[in-house]
């Protein structure tokens, strides 16, 4: 009859969660997403820990949280930032940079090889604090306060900063107008998500979740954007008022980025990116770039070369064309707008070009790199923020008859576990 109740009800009983224990682990090794694993069965993962260490923790099924380091790592460092173990959007600051590097580095080589790829990892291109040019922030107004920070760790909890690191000086040096303009188009009930990019005229601000503000505070708002040299602020991909268009240079040509507009994160790390991609097209004549955003690739490559953009975002793409024809000297740059996950350039139509280089979101692009190999396209680059997928797609390209010339990591992403790789192959 119990069992009959619970069946109506929609769901079966729920086991009580685990009881939390405290214990002294040895941790094992740093894993994949920057936590060290303690040497248990089942394994634990305990943050801010490293290889090699001895600690008390207060461990509920799988998850710990740190008590005590007992006995440290020789590559342990203080914290740079006074955030740091609350706020979760580090995760090795703990960890000496050098250390930091092969770690990374290490993470790439690991993917390669659980794919059957033993291929060499060229040294890790490096990330500088204070570079991050675009990030997303969560604000909470509370009454004439407002929260604004990065989502703790496994929490919906918000912490609230007055600094960070790794975000260029520029953004941070306006977290007053953010908090400003956060505490103007509040919901009534919960937070906003603000994305902010730092332009070459200005910053941008995209709010998703806010409300319009009335039009007595329009002369506010735009008395903070001009103060802050604010370039637009937008909510929910419309404009609420531009002071100026906000324009980031990519090669010879000038993006009007839309609002919230993807770009990679650091300019440092994009110039890596796309040198390497340049060099490894160069005397191509037609070129694809699938999932081309705005440009970051075409736009360089149709220096040289004419060049097929797809991608799925329209007002990225669109972005992206404008840009390339307002731009002297530039070949013919063609855009497409394609969902490549559920229609991907065939290998007929890839037939067309000299060569492609591929940058889709953290899953990958499977469907696509099965076309890719069974094309007759001379040189491919792939480039990925996650080595496991990354891997996978290189794997289909290598059974499909290519072999990976260079595998090259690009730190942008400075004390988070993610790394950007780009690797060049080319058909045999």
């Amino acid at each position: 009859m119990t069992q009959q109740r619970q069946r109506r009800g929609g769901g079966r009983p729920q086991r009580p969660a685990p009881a939390a224990r405290d214990l002294t682990v040895g941790i094992r090794e740093l894993g994949h997403k920057g936590d060290g694993i303690a040497d248990t069965s089942p394994p634990i993962y305990v943050p801010r820990t490293l290889a090699g260490e001895t600690a008390r923790i207060r461990a509920t099924g799988t998850q710990a949280q740190l008590v005590a380091v007992e006995t440290a790592s020789p590559d342990r460092v203080e914290a740079p930032c006074p955030y740091f173990g609350t706020c979760g959007g580090c995760a090795v600051q703990h960890l000496a940079f050098d250390p930091y590097l092969a770690w990374k580095r290490d993470l790439v080589t690991a993917a390669l090889t659980a794919r059957g790829l033993d291929v060499a990892v060229d040294p890790i291109v490096p990330a500088a604090p204070g570079t991050r040019r675009r990030a997303v922030l969560t604000a909470l107004p509370l009454g004439r306060t407002v929260m604004l920070g990065y989502h703790a760790r496994s929490s919906h909890a918000i912490v609230d900063i007055e600094s960070c690191l790794v975000l260029t000086p520029g953004l941070v040096e306006r977290f007053g107008a953010f908090r400003d303009i956060a505490r103007m188009m509040a919901p009534k009930k919960g937070p906003l998500r603000m994305t902010v990019t730092e332009t070459d005229t200005g910053v941008d601000v995209a709010i998703e979740g806010g409300t319009e503000p009335d039009a007595a505070r329009f002369a506010a708002l735009a008395d903070i954007m001009d103060r802050a040299r604010i370039a637009r602020v937008s909510l929910d991909g419309t404009a609420v008022m531009a002071l100026a268009e906000p324009l980031v240079r990519i090669g010879r040509a000038r993006v009007a980025l839309p609002p919230g507009g993807f770009l990679q994160a650091t300019a440092e790390a994009e110039a890596a990116l796309a040198a390497r991609v340049v060099a490894a097209l160069a005397g191509a004549r037609r070129v694809a770039d699938l999932f081309s955003g705005a440009g970051t690739f075409a736009l360089r490559l149709a220096e040289t070369a004419s060049v097929v953009a797809v991608e799925s975002d329209r007002a990225l793409l669109s972005a992206c064309v404008e840009a390339a024809n307002r731009t002297d000297g530039l070949k013919a740059l063609k855009g497409e707008a394609r969902d490549l996950f559920t229609f991907p350039v065939s290998a007929k139509e890839l037939d067309r070009v000299d060569a492609l280089v591929f940058d889709p979101p953290r899953a990958g692009a499977a469907d696509q790199a099965a076309e890719i190999a069974a094309s007759k396209v001379g040189t491919v680059v792939a480039v990925s923020c996650n080595p496991a997928t990354l891997a996978r797609d290189l794997r289909i390209l290598v059974d499909g008859g290519y072999g990976i010339d260079s595998v090259v990591p690009v730190d942008q992403f400075l004390y988070a576990p993610h790394i950007e790789v780009v690797a060049v192959l080319t058909r045999r």
